[in-house]
């Protein structure tokens, strides 16, 4: 009988202790431990980024460059050339060009209207560039620097041979796109590839003194 007795108690008490551990936190567990604070290390010792992974657009020497950042003239005016909007940034220069366009051609005329071409080009550069032009096509390609058109570049005048000599000056934009009076349509702007003015170009200038 006290065998029985003895062994019953130490049953008991088995039943007792596995209780016990099955009741304790999980948290208990040197194995369970050892997984959560290896994903507390693994956040708090995250590689951080530095500036050169991302650049950041929120500091203060730099303003990130957004849609509103942008004038509707400047959309007009980078979609009419294909250019990048950021192109466009002389926003006064293509200002005058929309108060001039479809301005009537008006041979030595030098207002709005009628204007010539080298008038035009001499209001333009007096109004944007605050320089004087000499009055003629001619006079303005023998005062300004031949330029390659590899460095020709926004406000350089390009000239054409119309009627015999330099007989016509428009004043270039991008993308061989340049703003001039035709003697047809007036205030336009045109393309260098056009067939007209492809057969028609002499060359490129640019005053010595922009």
């Amino acid at each position: 009988m006290k065998s029985v007795f003895y062994i019953s108690i130490l049953w008991i008490c088995s039943l007792l202790c596995s209780s016990y551990a099955w009741s304790q936190p999980a948290t208990n567990n040197p194995q369970t431990l050892e997984f959560i604070d290896g994903i507390e290390i693994i956040r708090s010792q995250a590689p951080q980024l530095n500036s050169t992974s991302i650049p950041s657009t929120k500091t203060k020497s730099s303003t990130p460059l957004t849609i509103e950042s942008f004038q509707s003239i400047q959309f007009k005016y980078g979609q009419l050339f294909n250019v990048e909007i950021e192109q466009i940034e002389n926003i006064s220069l293509y200002q005058f060009i929309e108060e001039w366009l479809d301005t009537k051609y008006r041979m030595g005329g030098k207002s709005k209207s009628g204007i010539d071409c080298s008038g035009f080009a001499g209001v333009l550069y007096e109004t944007n560039y605050h320089q004087l032009l000499p009055r003629t096509a001619r006079e303005q390609h023998h005062t300004s620097e031949k330029i390659e058109m590899t460095d020709i570049k926004e406000g350089d005048l390009v000239f054409f041979n119309t009627r015999g000599g330099v007989s016509h000056v428009g004043v270039y934009l991008h993308n061989r796109f340049f703003v001039h009076a035709s003697t047809k349509e007036g205030v336009m702007i045109s393309n260098l590839d056009e067939p007209y003015y492809k057969k028609t170009f002499i060359s490129a200038g640019r005053l010595p003194t922009q």
